[in-house]
């Protein structure tokens, strides 16, 4: 009987734990996907010259006129600093994103035009 618990017991914890490892992770929202897309649109065409390539994690919020609050960008380079507040910072961004709360972190990444 023992046998039988123990084995009913390594059974249930392997079919749990098989059903909690999701082989699928979680699509992003397509609030986020656009609100994504209207990022970069907003940082197309920068006014420095891009020599090398440079990354910054912008932290990002919204107000509730659905403008984009710039509260850092974590960045080396200080023209990129800059840039990405002047052209972010309290841009209207048209659309509801009502699940979008809090801050957000967005990565952004400028490369090399060939």
């Amino acid at each position: 009987m023992k046998q039988l618990k123990a084995l009913l017991l390594a059974v249930t914890l392997t079919f749990s734990s098989v059903l909690m490892a999701s082989t699928n992770p979680e699509s992003p929202s397509t609030e986020t996907s656009k609100i994504t897309l209207k990022i970069e649109r907003f940082l197309e065409n920068p006014t420095f010259d891009v020599d090398h390539e440079m990354t910054a994690n912008v932290t990002l919020t919204l107000n509730k006129n659905n403008e984009l609050v710039v509260l850092s960008v974590d960045s080396a380079d200080e023209k990129m600093e800059s840039y990405i507040k002047n052209r972010l910072n309290y841009r209207k961004v048209s659309g509801s994103y009502e699940t979008l709360t809090g801050e957000f972190i967005v990565p952004v990444r400028f490369k090399v035009q060939e």
